[in-house]
Parts: structure tokens; C-alpha cells; sequence
């Protein structure tokens, strides 16, 4: 498959992910993106390229995943993570009106590794984890299934679904989410419509990164714009 490369030099690489595809093998045994880029990567020398996810998505999440050439990148790249060090920007379209023009959505999320899914409980529940995002409106419009609103995300944490969760606990799922979209298990009942997306895909979308070059120390700014399913909707309209 031709990757969409944002990015490469000789210690990382980050690729746009398209929807539906996995980020590393999984059971489906389909396309992924960590083969991909290994096969894209691979010199013909019998040996397989060492390649490390530093930012995995979902499924049905688009956008940039930065990847890490060697160990040592590896390791810097991931303790920048974790010092928040490295600013995750997503764009996302959701049902239903936010409450604020901006502002930040604040929680503690409770990981079910047995079902997958994460669950917003209150503070000091055992194996909690605080989750931070902050969130700007970009334009609300008005359509046969109701208010949808178009979002841009700054990731302060990387919890396990956080901002599916999150939003959805809000009362404005994301567009095509039907795990965390329908369900009172996942926080605040929606109350919003269901989505006619079929394909799978979320509006959900990992738009831009910036952070300072691990080795060189220069300053890299990783950007795409967002395309297909609900992106297309709020282009439609906005015409």
C-alpha cells in the first residue's frame, strides 16, 4: 500500500493512518499500519526494521501516528509523552451543542481491559486514572439528525478512549461512535440521534503535533487535515 508519510528523517517517521485500518496486528490478521511501514522501511538486507508506535488510534480513528526508528528515539520520544511534552491536537465531530464555545473536560476514567471500554467514575474509585482535554468549538450546524458540532482538541492526557469517552459523558458523542455514543454505561445519557454512518469510521481525527526533535532539538510541527465521513458532512454544509 502507498503511505501518506507527514514525516520522516533518520531516527522517526510519522505516517497519516487511514480509518479502518489497525495500528499494529491484531486479530482481524488484516492490513496494519506498523507492517506497512516496515515493509515501506525494509532495505533488502534480511533484517526487519525496528520501528516503535509512540501514539497509537483506534480503528476507526484517522490521522498522524509518529513512529520511532530506533530504541534510543524510542525511549526519549515515550518519557516525552509521559512529561506531556509532546502537544496531540484532534479534530472531532460530535452530536449535539457543546456547553461553552471552550473549555476543558475534566474526569477520572476507569480502564475494563476484560471489555475494552473505558468508564468515567468519580475520584478515588481503585485504578482510576485523571484524564484532561481541553476543546474549542470551530462551527455548529444544524442537520436532518440534529445539532452537530465541529471540534478542535488539545489531548492534555492519553487515556485508554479518552476522548470518545469523555465526550460522550459530556452528552455529545462523536460522530459514528456507537460503542461510547448509545450506551448509559459510558457516562451522561446522550440523548442525541443515531448517526447513518456505515462505514466504521468516527469523526474523529489526529490533525497536528508539535514538539521539540528528540536528538536534533529543533522545533516539528506535524499537520493533516481531516477527509472522509463526518468531515465531508461539515464541509458539505458549510456551503
Amino acid at each position: 500500500m502507498k503511505l501518506d508519510i507527514v514525516y520522516e528523517d533518520e531516527y522517526m517517521i510519522a505516517v497519516n493512518k487511514p480509518y479502518g485500518m489497525p495500528s499494529q496486528p491484531d486479530k482481524t490478521y488484516g492490513v496494519d499500519l506498523l507492517t506497512a511501514v516496515k515493509e515501506y522501511l525494509y532495505n533488502g538486507d534480511g533484517e526487519e526494521p525496528y520501528i516503535a508506535i509512540i501514539n497509537r488510534l483506534d480503528r476507526p480513528v484517522a490521522g498522524i501516528v509518529l513512529m520511532a526508528k530506533d530504541e534510543a528515539t524510542a525511549a526519549k520520544l515515550s518519557d516525552m509523552v509521559q512529561d506531556r511534552e509532546i502537544t496531540k491536537y484532534y479534530q472531532a465531530v460530535v452530536r449535539g451543542a457543546m456547553k461553552e464555545p471552550e473549555g476543558e473536560l475534566s474526569g477520572y476514567l476507569l480502564h475494563d481491559k476484560k471489555l475494552n471500554i473505558s468508564r468515567m467514575v468519580s475520584e478515588g474509585t481503585k485504578g482510576a486514572r485523571k484524564a484532561e482535554l481541553y476543546y474549542e468549538v470551530l462551527d455548529e450546524l444544524d442537520t436532518d439528525e440534529g445539532v452537530i458540532s465541529y471540534l478542535l482538541i488539545e489531548l492534555v492526557t492519553g487515556r485508554h478512549h479518552q476522548i470518545r469517552c469523555q465526550l460522550a459523558a459530556n452528552g455529545t458523542p462523536i460522530w459514528g461512535d456507537t460503542k461510547y455514543g448509545k450506551s448509559k454505561a459510558y457516562g451522561e445519557k446522550t440523548g442525541g440521534r443515531s448517526s447513518k454512518n456505515q462505514s466504521g469510521e468516527l469523526g474523529l481525527f489526529s490533525t497536528m503535533m508539535e514538539f521539540e526533535h528528540p536528538v536534533t532539538g529543533d522545533m516539528i510541527t506535524l499537520h493533516r487535515e481531516p477527509e472522509g465521513g463526518a468531515f465531508d458532512i461539515v464541509d458539505q454544509m458549510d456551503y
